[in-house]
């Protein structure tokens, strides 16, 4: 049992660590093998094996591929372990069929090492030199630096049981990862269906669904020369109108006179400067914003929850991009190409129930997402403890 027996430690290198343990260089444990470079004429859009490059592992779907027979130590199979050197993504296992993989991978062989302790501790090594990285969003990796790095070598015994107590993590981990994917899909297609009409609550079935021109809904004010004390207000899709003290980052400040700037009321919503990827943002502040933004008031009583929905939603971004030519180029709409456009316009009692369910989905995703956030922090607690032999496993 962890804990249970006392621990004689000796200082290292890089820590104090229990007397048991061995203090080795990744290089001594394992073989880091490079893939392979490849001309632009050695890529196809089909061919015998896919290319595994850097950007296939988190960012893209986007695949090339080659006919080229390469010694075995340039191929991937499932269950091998690699690293994406090039970038800040670290360790991963492969899960795939048998792909070629580029020189910006390393496959890695365990030596004298288990498989699975290597891997958590290459994590843990990972995120130590992140937290040491300024600038930029790419973390490169020399071979020789990586190999030179120095880890923590328990005995094999509390290697397996070390690795098997984070793995355990890994796998709830990922179970809550692929609740959270399905629940934004059966989201994302739930709203597309209550919002659109295309789906009706029970109680509504035999109601009309009623939709209006934008205009009809929502009209266009602007009022300024306000006083200049106001809060400042920005855009954001991620919580939509925010006073900019709350922008993370260096902001922008205006240097004159904002005289030209809109006031923006509670229960209010403006078109962004992103309006072209659903930047129709709610506020929840009193403040004004720039005069590049539009805001809308509504005109009549609605859910304000409904339409904040909606305007997030694939059916509004696809209205506008037929509504306004050139607006996947970053065009921001204007009142007057908003005013047209076709809005979902039901009654208020169908609106308050639709942002009802809404709701209530999101928040069962919201949820997840917070369980997914805590079994981060507790298994990076772990890792913490047990990579170092503060606790033991034996």
């Amino acid at each position: 049992m962890m804990g249970d027996t006392e621990t004689m430690y000796k200082n290292t290198s890089i820590r104090m660590i229990p007397v048991e343990w061995e203090i080795r260089k990744f290089g001594e444990v394992a073989n880091f093998i490079n893939g392979r470079a490849y001309k632009q004429d050695e890529l196809l859009d089909n061919g015998n094996y896919r290319v595994l490059r850097v950007g296939n592992l988190k960012t893209s779907n986007e695949w090339y591929w080659s006919d080229l027979e390469l010694d075995e130590d340039k191929y991937v199979k499932n269950g091998d372990l690699i690293y994406a050197w090039s970038a800040s993504f670290g360790p991963s296992f492969w899960k795939e069929e048998k792909v070629i993989y580029h020189y910006h991978i390393w496959k890695i062989i365990p030596i004298s090492i288990d498989k699975v302790f290597l891997y958590q501790t290459l994590i843990f090594d990972t995120e130590k030199m992140l937290q040491h990285k300024q600038g930029g969003t790419m973390f490169h990796i020399t071979k020789s630096f990586i190999e030179n790095r120095e880890c923590n070598i328990p005995p094999p015994l509390e290697q397996q049981k070390i690795a098997q107590i984070l793995s355990t993590w890994d796998k709830a981990i990922q179970e809550t990862t692929d609740i959270i994917k399905a629940l934004e899909k059966r989201n994302k297609v739930l709203a597309f269906s209550l919002l659109t009409g295309k789906k009706r609550l029970k109680e509504f079935k035999n109601d009309h669904f009623k939709k209006s021109l934008a205009k009809e809904v929502f009209k266009n004010i602007s009022i300024k020369n306000n006083d200049e004390s106001q809060e400042l207000l920005s855009a954001t899709q991620e919580n939509g109108i925010i006073p900019r003290s709350l922008l993370e980052g260096r902001v922008t400040m205006p240097t004159g006179s904002v005289s030209s700037y809109k006031l923006v009321k509670k229960g209010n919503f403006v078109i962004s400067l992103r309006s072209f990827q659903g930047g129709i943002e709610y506020s929840n502040y009193e403040g004004i914003v720039s005069p590049a933004y539009t805001v809308l008031k509504a005109i009549h009583q609605i859910n304000e929850d409904f339409y904040k929905f909606y305007f997030k939603s694939t059916d509004l971004i696809n209205r506008l991009s037929v509504a306004v030519i050139g607006i996947r180029d970053g065009k921001n709409i204007s009142y007057d190409d908003f005013s047209t456009i076709a809005l979902p316009n039901p009654s208020l009692e169908e609106q308050n129930k639709i942002a009802d369910v809404l709701n209530k989905a999101n928040q069962e995703l919201q949820q997840y997402k917070q369980k997914l956030e805590n079994l981060k922090q507790q298994k990076k607690g772990l890792m913490q403890q047990l990579l170092t032999g503060k606790i033991r496993t034996m």
